[in-house]
């Protein structure tokens, strides 16, 4: 059985400094995923990430590694504020809604919703689909080779990682976005001549 207190520290000395300050670790044995992190708000300091230590400890240490780095990683990446056109268009269109509300247009404020809202959900999906959690397990084999990792061992260990937690949780299958993950590890682990990241970087 893993030492609470001994991996907590472990933990924290294997993700990159200046993550040490924003991240909390926390135990939650009640959780029913293995490690858990909130999507982080603008507004929060500190972003809370939450294992569940009795199917933590089922992990190899290695394994354990890479899924915490990656973790960390998303939740750094995973930034709803970064400035992009989408953010644009729905600040337009919820200030278009403002003052047509004001004006009495009733049409004016569908269109301006609809605007708002089509901006939001490509805001929402960029930030929990496949292009960030590609770019979260890219940046936590990088941090695990500062760590001592080869680029193979540690996009290996990760491999395994997302194989290994569906059954810890009680879910049969991998998700299409694990399965699209997987992929564009194993180029890193020489199994593999086609990188998923490539095709999303074009």
């Amino acid at each position: 059985m893993v030492n609470p207190n001994a991996e907590i520290g472990r933990l924290r000395e294997l993700m990159p400094a200046t993550a040490r300050m924003k991240t909390k670790l926390m135990l939650n044995d009640r959780q029913l995923k293995v490690i858990k992190a909130e999507l982080p708000r603008p507004w929060q300091q500190a972003h809370t990430v939450s294992i569940n230590l009795d199917l933590w400890h089922r992990l190899a240490v290695s394994d354990r590694d890479l899924l915490f780095l990656r973790t960390v990683c998303w939740v750094t990446l995973a930034n709803v504020l970064k400035p992009n056109w989408y953010q644009a268009l729905a600040g337009a269109g919820l200030a278009g809604g403002v003052v047509e509300l004001f004006q009495g247009d009733a049409v004016g404020v569908v269109a301006a919703a609809g605007v708002t809202a089509l901006a939001g959900w490509q805001i929402w999906r960029g930030v929990t689909g496949p292009q960030t959690d590609i770019a979260a397990d890219d940046k936590a084999v990088q941090v695990a080779c500062r760590r001592g990792y080869s680029q193979a061992d540690a996009a290996a260990a990760l491999i395994r990682a997302i194989e290994a937690v569906p059954p810890l949780e009680g879910r049969q299958v991998l998700t299409v976005n694990e399965l699209i993950r997987c992929q564009n590890l194993r180029t890193q682990t020489g199994r593999s001549e086609f990188s998923v990241s490539e095709g999303y970087r074009r």
